[in-house]
């Protein structure tokens, strides 16, 4: 099946790449692998002044690199752009800072003298989503090159033209040919792949099902892996929260992208207090959403990525409805060309509903309703993922103190749930485990190497 540059607006197929066999898989593998020891040796500084000249080359093509990114996927024009803005940034901190993180650390013991040293794994194979196809790709690039590592891309099939412009921004940006490269590959090759002796590390953002997949296969094979997995991110509204500005954040942390993120606020905890009222501002904000074209600069909901996620995403509220919950906005696909979505709000949503049990990837907000702060932090954590969440006070100290007990990788108080490459990224339970991002992220794909002198 060949890898389709296929716009969700329009459903209609722009351009076709065809996959790749097994031997041009090869041919590419022999020049990974000789140009690996050459990037190696290059110094950090110089490593760095790569990502720099790709941080200019993502801002001097902004809008070209964002039309793609709507394109292929959906996403609104206005996102779109950020997302590139925020790969510029990415590269621009690792481009500041690798030389920092990568720093022997000198330990004190017995020896004349000991110290910890930092050194690149080899090459990364990288098993990237669509949804952001950028920043995902730059999110792991950005360290794995800084710190002397080669990136093997395997990109999600509906987005190639993506994966094709960051492959020639990095080569334009300095990094040697073979160095970085995506890969048009079958999911079965790419499994193939991870047992080679080509690939030493392996980090996937997916789904949990893919996450269990490559893990095992990873785990087999003994390599290193990271995995950025599913959320259902909690939004808690406690009953001394300022309402207003709960309400604007909510509607961005929910319904960005379309509502297909994996950070996404998708649990709505309402303290009963303020329920009512909450709501009400709330659907009214969401109602008055502008659905339509992404390539247009108003247009806050784009379609959805593809045609079964949009499906799936229909079950889930049509068998959460069936099941109790409340429809108070949308609830239905839009007429028409393209895969679109109603923003949609369902009320009193419980344990065994899709809405609650399972992720949201689309534009539906789920309210959960708490007596007090003890249930709503009980229900936020009572949860198979654990990936983001925030909760909104007045008061800042009982904000940190509900935040330090939250079970998630990124806990918020009065903000929005969000990457950022100066601070580690990732989840524990179902949404997976290690660190993307900051030093933390840098550091998960090096040997961190004791050195002891006599």
């Amino acid at each position: 099946m060949d890898y389709l540059s296929l716009n969700p607006a329009t459903g209609k197929t722009v351009e076709s790449y065809a996959m790749w066999d097994d031997a041009t898989l090869a041919k590419a593998l022999r020049v990974q692998e000789a140009a690996a020891p050459q990037w190696r040796a290059v110094p950090t500084r110089e490593r760095a002044t790569c990502l720099m000249a790709a941080a200019g080359l993502l801002r001097q093509n902004l809008e070209s690199c964002a039309r793609l990114i709507t394109e292929e996927m959906g996403k609104p024009i206005v996102e779109a752009r950020a997302e590139i803005e925020k790969c510029a940034r990415g590269c621009e901190f690792y481009a500041d800072n690798a030389e920092r993180f990568l720093q022997s650390e000198e330990i004190e013991t017995d020896a004349r003298r000991s110290y910890v040293a930092y050194q690149p794994l080899g090459a990364v194979l990288a098993i990237m989503p669509w949804n952001f196809p950028f920043w995902q790709v730059f999110r792991f690039a950005a360290p794995a090159l800084a710190a002397g590592n080669c990136g093997l891309l395997k990109h999600a099939p509906n987005v190639p033209r993506c994966a094709e412009a960051i492959e020639h921004i990095l080569v334009q940006a300095g990094v040697p040919a073979g160095v970085f490269r995506w890969l048009p590959i079958s999911h079965t090759q790419a499994e193939r792949l991870i047992a080679t002796p080509q690939v030493h590390a392996v980090t996937l953002t997916g789904s949990e099902r893919a996450g269990r997949r490559i893990a095992s296969l990873a785990g087999a094979a003994l390599k290193k892996t990271v995995l950025e997995l599913g959320g259902s991110d909690p939004f808690v509204v406690l009953e001394d929260a300022d309402l207003e500005q709960a309400v604007e954040t909510a509607v961005t942390a929910r319904y960005q992208n379309s509502g297909q993120s994996c950070i996404a606020a998708k649990r709505f905890i309402l303290i009963d207090a303020i329920a009512d009222a909450f709501l009400d501002r709330f659907r009214r904000k969401v109602e008055g959403l502008t659905v339509g074209d992404p390539a247009r600069e108003d247009t806050r909901i784009g379609p959805l990525a593809r045609r079964d996620l949009r499906d799936n995403l229909h079950r889930q509220v049509a068998e959460s409805i069936r099941g109790g919950a409340e429809l108070l906005a949308g609830g239905e696909p839009l007429d028409g060309p393209g895969f679109f979505y109603r923003p949609s709000i369902l009320d009193r949503v419980r344990t065994g509903m899709p809405a609650y049990d399972e992720e949201l990837f689309g534009p539906v907000a789920a309210i959960v309703r708490a007596k007090d702060e003890a249930e709503a932090l009980a229900i936020a954590n009572r949860h198979h993922y654990g990936l983001g969440g925030s909760v909104w006070t007045r008061d800042p100290e009982r904000g940190e103190r509900f935040a330090r007990e939250m079970q998630c990788g990124l806990a918020f108080v009065n903000g929005l749930v969000k990457s950022d490459p100066r601070l580690p990224f990732g989840g524990v339970k179902d949404s997976g485990y290690g660190r993307e991002l900051g030093g933390f992220g840098l550091r998960e794909f090096v040997n961190i190497k004791s050195v002891w002198i006599g």
